[in-house]
């Protein structure tokens, strides 16, 4: 098959030294001959012929640490991902922080091929919460750059996830909520999120061009890239789920129509970023709701992407409402699954098929470097992705790239209160709370309770709704 090669080696400070072996035989050095110069210019220490035999024995460096090269021409030093994560480090009226400066530099000293921004949001009127940063235009170019910069200063590529939330937004945060539908969330969440507002055409156009604009400042500020959002329960994911997306004109009623969006907010990013800057994708292997996004249009979306050309797809699942993506639908995975560690490799190797010339980047599950590696030696995928990992272990790259496991491993995050863990949102509450600790040049806390996390998160959110109403003002 047409797999994405390997350029080189990849970062030199990540990678093993290889020597050169025949096929099946170690080599083997002879102490004494080796350093019979340190011998006779050291007479005070220990004679060489006294030392034991010293047998090293060369390794092929481990798959994570082997470069990439993208369909583009563009190289990742490294097959590790940092996958998006929500940080919420814009300020009321959503321009970015310097704390992202802080917190991207920190992963990008840990020795990470790729990170990729939390969900940036394409409109300011639209927010999936209090605190995100919003790319409309140049305005914020100076603190933009220095964000790119923090990352590709040290070797890293960064690429901004765009993102338009759709009715995926906590209520009173936007002055209303939009989507394909006016379908509303399961009745037990209907208390955090609003019924939205079916979209006109000329919303739906809109929308498209603002894809396109963000991607094109982004990669005026010195980004080398861009995710387009498409899982997760937010707006390129509402269409494309028969579930959510119930209109029946030229942008729902069958698979075709409901692709027709996604394919066209990449068409107006290529068009205004041009074809040298990769453009990449995240989206659903199922959403894991009745009557919603199914695996087989899910492989069939993934072959229309590989014939509009691109650059790399993150295999991942779920919603809020079937948070699938933290391992939240499954308690009870079978033990081949469990082995294997990651939620979603089995649908990577059906995607590899459909597209096999497109790199290929699964998140969610990943625990061990033994695990990584042999989901990389397979060929099912081309790229791990770590999320929460890095949130509670910032430098978990440096030892995953040296072949040891990090030093803190991911757990379910519970309050004790089963509606509230039901949600997908209570974990990124949390999660969210410990990459601020990093951005303010601090340390995570792992074992923070998660009752108090959601608590805190809670009124926060609910002041940052209110300020970011004044913002707009």
């Amino acid at each position: 098959m047409n797999h994405p090669t390997s350029a080189g080696t990849g970062d030199p400070i990540s990678q093993p030294t290889a020597m050169k072996l025949s096929a099946d035989e170690p080599l083997r050095i002879d102490a004494s001959n080796a350093f019979a110069g340190v011998e006779r210019n050291n007479p005070g220490h220990r004679p060489m012929k006294d030392l034991p035999m010293q047998t090293i024995v060369s390794a092929e460096p481990e798959p994570m640490t082997h470069a990439l090269t993208l369909p583009n021409g563009s190289v990742l030093r490294n097959r590790l991902a940092k996958a998006a994560m929500s940080e919420t480090l814009g300020t009321w009226d959503n321009r970015p922080k310097p704390g992202l400066v802080t917190l991207y530099g920190r992963w990008a000293a840990s020795g990470l091929g790729l990170i990729i921004t939390g969900n940036v949001m394409i409109d300011r009127r639209a927010l999936g919460e209090p605190g995100n940063v919003a790319i409309e235009d140049e305005t914020d170019l100076p603190i933009l750059r220095r964000w790119a910069a923090a990352a590709t200063s040290q070797g890293a590529a960064i690429w901004v996830q765009l993102n338009h939330p759709g009715k995926q937004a906590t209520k009173g945060l936007n002055a209303e909520t939009v989507a394909p539908s006016a379908v509303p969330f399961r009745e037990d969440m209907q208390g955090l999120f609003a019924t939205p507002r079916e979209m006109t055409t000329a919303e739906i156009e809109n929308i498209i061009h603002r894809f396109g604009k963000s991607a094109a400042v982004c990669k005026m500020a010195g980004f080398t890239g861009v995710q387009i959002h498409g899982a997760h329960g937010y707006l390129i994911s509402q269409f494309l789920s028969p579930h959510h997306n119930q209109r029946n004109d030229a942008w729902g009623g069958s698979p075709e129509k409901r692709r027709r969006f996604v394919l066209a907010v990449y068409a107006e990013i290529r068009r205004q970023v041009g074809p040298a800057f990769p453009v990449a994708i995240k989206l659903n292997s199922a959403d894991f709701q009745r009557g919603g996004f199914s695996e087989e249009e899910s492989l069939e979306t993934v072959r229309a992407l590989a014939e509009a050309g691109i650059d790399l797809i993150e295999v991942s699942g779920g919603t809020y409402e079937a948070p699938a993506m933290s391992g939240g639908i499954d308690e009870t995975k079978k033990a081949s699954t469990r082995a294997r560690e990651a939620y979603f490799l089995d649908f990577a190797a059906r995607a590899r098929d459909a597209a096999p010339g497109v790199p290929l980047m699964v998140t969610g599950g990943f625990r061990t470097v033994k695990a990584m590696n042999a989901a990389l030696g397979s060929g099912a995928l081309d790229v791990v992705g770590l999320a929460r990992l890095l949130a509670i272990d910032p430098d978990a790259p440096r030892h995953l790239l040296a072949g040891r496991d990090p030093t803190e491993q991911v757990k379910p995050i519970r309050t004790g209160i089963t509606k509230i863990d039901r949600m997908g949102i209570m974990e990124i509450f949390w999660y969210t709370a410990q990459l601020k600790r990093i951005a303010k040049g601090g340390d995570p806390r792992p074992r923070e309770s998660g009752l108090k996390s959601f608590l805190r998160a809670v009124l926060t959110s609910g002041w940052g709704a209110f300020r970011t109403r004044r913002a707009r003002a």
